[in-house]
């Protein structure tokens, strides 16, 4: 079973929140829901608008790299 953490889409392990994250639309929409569900409304409203774009490739590099997601905005 997977734990919850915070820095995975809704507490995944950070293999299948990789593998979400590879594809764009999962990763845009998953991202804004996860954002949403901590109480974070605007960070998750900006990652619907700004989400296709420098958000999503700064997500891959991090998960790859670090094994968490991307946290620009604690609001």
């Amino acid at each position: 079973m997977a734990t919850k953490g915070k820095n995975d889409y809704f507490g995944l392990s950070p293999l299948v929140s990789l593998i979400l994250a590879i594809f764009l639309p999962t990763s845009w929409i998953c991202g804004a829901i996860t954002r949403i569900q901590e109480g974070k409304y605007v960070a998750g409203i900006l990652r619907l608008i700004l989400g296709w774009n420098i958000i999503w490739i700064c997500d891959l590099i991090l998960m790859i790299l670090d094994k968490h997601i991307l946290r620009l905005l604690d609001c």
